[in-house]
């Protein structure tokens, strides 16, 4: 450890508090995750990732005496021991390096920044694009960076490479440091945005107000631009963003957005872990059984025993005989084909398991059927507090919804009485606790499957916004990470307790064809004991649920020509 909870010796120094230190940056952002989720919004905001001789940690810039500052670690402390992460401590300022980020523009117009947004994706192409984001921040300005959590040093020479690409566009470029903003758009949500319009249209999105250089100190001067020829648009765009399916859109957004479900997938499913089959019965031709009827469509689904969870299953019992998945923990998985129709893996689909911020996605929907019905404004500020609520997991911004809805048990009612063919078995009983520790809420995997079919679909009240929302850009278990291709588009909620790791969301992949194709997937991971380190198990249980996700993506690939 680089850094120890030592005395604090000297009055006239400021220190800051430290979360975690470790050699791992991906532990350690997933740790900074659960902080955000966990501490209020102030302290959420001033989180900071720094570095050291190759190791990473998570700081509060508090810039604060040592008393203060240990008042502050005492505070916390039990708010985290709840939790289940570790004790902070205090380090003094400067003991440190910050990490840096390439900059492309700053202004106070986000259609501007997309534009530029689309214009840089289109010219450094996708290992840019894939962590090219718009931010916003404290001065209610937007800016674009590419977040590459690098040192000053190589940081630059990155951002002068770029500048040599971009300078033909008249586009500067400069560093800017890490300072954990809220991420307001993405790769996922340019492709979001791609379902509805052109590539061409996106392009073009925008007006021409001005959008200044960002590097500190910058002078505000307009960047002029150079346009880009509508083919340059198409080949490079096309390649990344490829519309989706006409056919899928075209029938589905002819229902209305607020109607309600049409047909509702019943999925029966295992109480524990589906045994391998054997290779002869893998390989016989999938049963395929109706699960339920309407008046105009049969809707079939695929019976368990498909390749891909026998897979799986051999998977999770190596992991079992290994000790890397410990006796205690359960562990459930679904993967449902949205352009079939037809469930593919189903593996404790119906056992319950802590929701923790997987419920979230639902409160949305309680939340937008009581707009549909006029009981709610749906406005900047609750727009504002869904997107906390999904893209950060705002905890404070979750009960802030529950309670417009009139409370959990309220929550619970609307969404059982209204959408009882999707939510046959959840239970939200609970505001989320201070500690961030909501172990009572919970639901089956197959309710997340039931309700992911319908958003794709279309069959709930602003579907398309919840899908906006979900698709906002954020660490995930199902895309990255994984080795599944930059360009393809995630609609996704986490889910992190002390005892649970999960995520379910829709995978919208591209096939060779340059055809979106869609499949819902869920995993989730939930121990009856606290594991001795919180930070090491969410990671390793993370990359269970991405190995699993590669696993389905590389059975589909196969089957239906993925890129």
């Amino acid at each position: 450890m680089l850094f120890a909870a030592q005395g604090v010796r000297a009055e006239e120094d400021t220190y800051d508090i430290m979360y975690i230190w470790d050699s791992d940056l991906e532990r350690v952002l997933d740790y900074k995750e659960q902080l955000q989720e966990l501490l209020d919004e102030d302290i959420s905001r001033g989180l900071k990732v720094v570095t050291k001789d190759k190791e990473y940690g998570v700081i509060y810039d508090a810039n604060d005496s040592p008393r203060n500052v240990i008042l502050s670690i005492a505070r916390q402390g039990e708010l985290l021991r709840k939790a289940g992460l570790d004790e902070a401590w205090a380090i003094k300022e400067k003991g440190y390096d910050r990490l840096y980020n390439v900059s492309y523009g700053l202004g106070p117009h986000l259609d501007s920044l997309k534009k530029l947004y689309t214009r840089v994706y289109v010219i450094l192409g996708e290992q840019v694009g894939k962590d090219l984001f718009i931010e916003k921040t404290n001065s209610n300005n937007y800016i674009l960076i590419y977040r590459r959590q690098g040192d000053r040093r190589s940081t630059m020479n990155v951002a002068k490479s770029h500048a040599r690409m971009l300078k033909s566009r008249h586009i500067k470029t400069s560093i800017t440091p890490e300072n954990n903003n809220p991420i307001v758009y993405g790769e996922s949500s340019l492709l979001d945005d791609t379902s509805n319009s052109s590539p061409e249209e996106v392009a073009e999105k925008g007006d021409d107000t001005q959008v200044t250089d960002a590097g500190e100190g910058a002078t505000e001067k307009e960047v002029p631009e150079s346009p880009i020829k509508p083919e340059e648009v198409e080949a490079a765009v096309n390649r990344i963003v490829s519309e989706l399916s006409n056919k899928i859109i075209a029938s589905r957004d002819q229902k209305s957005g607020e109607s309600q479900p049409s047909e509702t997938i019943v999925l029966e499913s295992p109480e524990k872990e589906v045994q391998p089959q054997s290779p002869a019965k893998v390989n016989k031709p999938e049963k395929i059984v109706a699960i339920t009827q309407t008046k105009t469509k049969k809707v079939y689904a695929v019976s368990s025993g498909t390749l891909v969870e026998s897979n799986i299953n051999q998977y999770i019992k190596e992991l079992r005989r290994k000790g890397q998945i410990r006796g205690d923990e359960r562990t459930g998985w679904m993967v449902y084909d949205l352009e079939n129709d037809r469930s593919l893996v189903n593996i404790n689909g119906d056992q319950q398991f802590q929701a923790a911020s997987m419920i979230k996605p639902f409160v949305a929907l309680a939340f937008f059927h009581q707009v549909k019905n006029g009981k709610i404004q749906y406005g900047p500020k609750s727009r504002r507090m869904l997107e906390a609520m999904i893209q950060r997991s705002s905890n404070t911004a979750t009960n802030w919804a529950i309670r417009q809805v009139g409370g959990p048990a309220a929550t619970e009612r609307l969404l059982r009485n209204h959408y009882g063919s999707i939510f046959r078995n959840i239970v939200i009983t609970e505001y989320i606790p201070a500690s961030g520790r909501t172990y009572k809420n919970s639901a089956p995997p197959s309710d997340y499957i039931r309700f992911l079919r319908a958003l794709w679909n279309v069959e709930l009240p602003y579907s398309k916004e919840i899908r906006r929302i979900m698709a906002l850009p954020k660490r995930d278990r199902l895309y990255y990470g994984t080795p599944i291709p930059r360009g393809t588009l995630v609609y996704n909620k986490t889910g992190s307790t002390a005892h649970l790791c999960g995520d379910m969301g829709i995978i919208v992949a591209k096939t060779r064809q340059g055809k979106r194709y869609p499949y819902a997937i869920i995993g989730v991971i939930e121990g009856s004991s606290r594991p001795a380190n919180y930070g090491n198990w969410m990671l390793t249980r993370g990359n269970v649920i991405r190995k699993v996700s590669t696993i389905v993506y590389q059975d589909m690939k196969e089957k239906h020509n993925f890129m």
